[in-house]
């Protein structure tokens, strides 16, 4: 469990910066520079990211705290679509999602950590997926704060935004589902 909460620990701080020390990081990206704080950035994320997966792995093993119904996990498997779709949202411009939700990225993960909160029981799917989701609901909320300050304007949805952002990521999601889940984590999703 150590190396689970330092992997946490890791890329939640990297990740918590807007939200706890907004003007700070302002600062720091004036003195040092756009790139080398992103350069510092993705490497604290990608190593909180190693040690997260190597640390959730090692939990694996524990026993479960409850033993989730099969309907549960019917109900993540359906949770994690509208996850994708919203993920896939943040990164295509002009759909709706982006439009209605401002932060999609954020909603996605909300989802996909409940959904993985009401299929799993062990210790280890406790702490890595109440984090993500505690951290989504936090983000969202000052993420919504900062839009509202700075009256950010709301770019506008698309027939074709809309669209795009179901097809790919309703076509990752399948992927993912039925190949990958399974490879990567060692456990099939649709059974």
């Amino acid at each position: 469990m150590t190396l689970l909460l330092v992997g946490i620990l890791l890329f939640f701080s990297a990740h918590s910066v807007r939200i706890v020390a907004d003007p700070w990081r302002t600062r720091q990206i004036a003195r040092i520079g756009a790139m080398p704080w992103k350069g510092a950035y993705a490497l604290i994320s990608l190593a909180g990211l190693a040690l997260m997966i190597w640390g959730y792995g090692e939990t694996r093993a524990a026993a479960e705290l409850w033993s989730p119904p099969v309907w549960a996990r019917h109900i993540a498997v359906l949770l994690t679509l509208p996850a994708f779709v919203l993920i896939v949202a943040a990164y295509l411009p002009g759909s709706h999602f982006r439009a209605s939700l401002g932060h999609p990225m954020l909603a996605g993960v909300k989802l996909w950590a409940l959904a993985h909160l009401l299929a799993n029981g062990r210790p280890g799917d406790l702490v890595l997926f109440g984090t993500f989701l505690l951290w989504a609901i936090v983000a969202f909320v000052a993420a919504r704060r900062r839009d509202r300050l700075a009256a950010a304007p709301r770019p506008e949805g698309s027939f074709k935004g809309d669209t795009l952002a179901l097809v790919v990521g309703l076509v990752a999601w399948a992927l993912f589902a039925a190949l990958g889940h399974a490879r990567l984590i060692g456990v099939s999703p649709l059974g």
